[in-house]
């Protein structure tokens, strides 16, 4: 069932609309029903309907839920006109691949880049200290105009304009492109073929875009495209989860929308994720008023806060894995949450790999595998130095081997690496073994190996200084994992994540990490990035939010983080019986 707001949405007319969206409200059954809805008022006619997003598991979750909706769409209707893709996915599938390499000036399709691949050397560019590969190169579009950059250390650079144009136009004269670059090429493509332009907007008339507060700068000059050469476009999603501001998208475009002449607004405020106190704490951070669908459930819930010190993280989690069992959290749908990369890796022990050049990185695909038991980066990561070993390998190649969707020529080849990937006792070697004297004479033994079945089945002929791109310069005389943590991998573990990559998610209990300033941001609302970031940790918890504030800030913090609605974890015992004895007064009253 919908609620009206939703209801709303759905059958809202055939015009572009703009949905502001709270967490928690229900966007993907929303989205969905909508996409329905709008197959069915277009009947037979031609044309198709695309649903876009910024996730491969929402894109998944969209199709799913297509897919058993449309079954109620009569034959005729065109129920399989719709494409559900993410926006990267979208425009590289319709507009890159098929149709960017004439705006290169390329001769062949064109084809994604990692940074791996060895002819990517003579693509660097200056900055004011050393060179950088053009996989650092990124680009958005500032007040209308391209703007060339690289980051640094959270710092924002620019590049000239016109150097960076010269190198990404030399390489796009091969073919190549970055996930950067290949948005930009989809923009140039567009604007300089209007003929391209017209197709597109005429295969694709209506467009609905879900977490649109994602959308950045590039993306939105290509929307800016689209629409104004007639595609109906709906944006949905909430602006306060905007946490992309390098790339420009800081939920500006979704926020103003509304404004343009023609485009629908409206709101969906009901927020079924989350419980009452977690509600009121996000309203206060977000200046919205958004409703809780959940009652307060009996067991412990609600937001809290508590100091920590840097020597004391351990117990820390400790704490907060006690705290999910009495609340009844599940503690794998929970997690720790951090501003960024370098405290999540801090917290989770993640070592710098070991090693130098190709080694370094099998070194680290061993790690991922057998101690993070993330098979796919393990893949990726073998990929990318098989291929940096090879002698003139085809251009793309990684990505031939990487994408077999798009590959299927290349799914052999897939196979063989896969295997070699998985397999420890024949393949890449275990991290167990001690770096330097056991695990690298394994792998330059079965590289050799691997190297002669593929010359003799794919004809991809090794580098001839393999010996020295597999040297063991920089591995130490340890093992690459700890043995205790191979032992322990049947143990459940609390996940440490980035905000950014839990955002779009629902967790039973979240614990986000801090440093001060970040807290100051949280409590100050959603005016900057770090205060959307802490918005977006406090709105993914279900049931129990942690804050977990330094504690040298902690005494002068205090009074503001209770002022929002934050009860201090010493007094968790309190609370519980609290919400114990409001849950008992309710069931008597009934």
């Amino acid at each position: 069932m919908l609620t009206l707001e939703q209801q709303a949405v759905v059958d809202a007319p055939m015009a572009p609309l703009c949905v502001v969206a709270c967490a928690g409200s229900g966007k993907t059954k929303t989205s969905v029903q909508r996409l329905v809805q709008m197959r069915q008022n277009l009947g037979g006619a031609r044309g198709r309907v695309a649903l876009l997003s910024f996730s491969n598991v929402a894109v998944e979750t969209f199709r799913k839920a297509y897919d058993v909706l449309a079954g109620c769409l009569p034959a005729g209707f065109g129920r399989e006109r719709v494409d559900i893709d993410t926006l990267d996915g979208f425009i590289t599938t319709c507009i890159l691949r098929p149709h960017a390499h004439r705006t290169m000036r390329s001769s062949q399709a064109a084809y994604l880049v990692t940074g791996g691949e060895s002819f990517l050397d003579g693509f660097m560019f200056m900055t004011s200290s050393f060179p950088l590969p053009i996989t650092e190169l990124h680009v958005a579009f500032v007040d209308g105009d391209e703007c060339f950059f690289y980051q640094r250390n959270d710092n924002i650079e620019l590049v000239a304009s016109t150097t960076a144009r010269n190198l990404i136009e030399r390489l796009g004269r091969t073919g190549a492109y970055t996930h950067d670059l290949g948005r930009y090429w989809v923009y140039r493509a567009l604007k300089e073929r209007p003929e391209l332009l017209a197709v597109v907007a005429r295969r694709y008339p209506y467009i609905l875009i879900d977490e649109a507060q994602d959308i950045g700068s590039v993306h939105q000059a290509i929307l800016e495209l689209l629409i104004g050469a007639g595609v109906c476009v709906t944006l949905i999603g909430d602006p306060n989860q905007g946490i992309y501001d390098f790339a420009g998208a800081d939920g500006s475009f979704l926020r103003e929308y509304h404004q343009r002449a023609g485009v629908l607004p409206y709101s969906l405020k009901s927020n079924f994720r989350s419980v009452p106190n977690i509600v009121r704490l996000a309203n206060g951070l977000c200046g919205r008023d958004d409703v809780a669908e959940r009652a307060a459930p009996g067991t412990l819930h609600g937001a809290f806060f508590t100091g920590y010190k840097r020597n004391e993280q351990a117990q820390l989690l400790t704490a907060f894995k006690n705290a999910l069992t009495v609340s009844g959290a599940d503690i794998k749908r929970s997690a720790v949450l951090c501003r960024g990369r370098g405290m999540a890796q801090q917290l989770r022990g993640d070592e710098t790999p070991a090693g130098q050049g190709t080694v370094k990185l099998f070194a680290a695909a061993a790690v991922l595998r057998d101690r993070k038991k993330d098979f796919l980066k393990a893949f990726q990561r073998v990929t990318i130095a098989v291929v940096a070993l090879l002698d003139k390998p085809t251009p793309g190649l990684v990505s031939q081997i990487t994408q077999p969707a798009r590959y299927p020529q290349a799914r052999a080849l897939r196979r063989e690496i896969w295997a070699f990937t998985r397999d420890a006792a024949g393949g890449l070697p275990s991290a167990s073994l001690v770096a330097d004297t056991q695990w690298h004479p394994l792998l330059v033994t079965r590289i050799r190996t691997l190297f002669e079945k593929l010359q003799t089945q794919y004809n991809l002929k090794p580098a001839d200084n393999l010996g020295r791109k597999l040297a063991k310069t920089g591995l130490p005389n340890v093992a690459l994992a700890i043995a205790k943590d191979l032992a322990d991998e049947d143990v459940v573990t609390l996940r440490v994540d980035t905000v950014h990559q839990a955002k779009g998610e629902s967790l039973d209990a979240v614990l986000y990490m801090t440093l001060k300033e970040h807290v100051v941001e949280l409590l100050s609302g959603v005016s900057t990035e770090v205060g959307r970031i802490g918005y977006v940790a406090a709105t993914r918890a279900s049931d129990l939010l942690w804050v977990a504030v330094p504690a040298n800030a902690l005494k002068e913090l205090r009074p503001v983080l209770e002022a929002k609605g934050f009860q201090e974890v010493a007094e968790m015992g309190a609370a519980k019986s609290k919400s114990e004895a409001d849950s008992n007064s309710t069931q008597t009253t009934a």
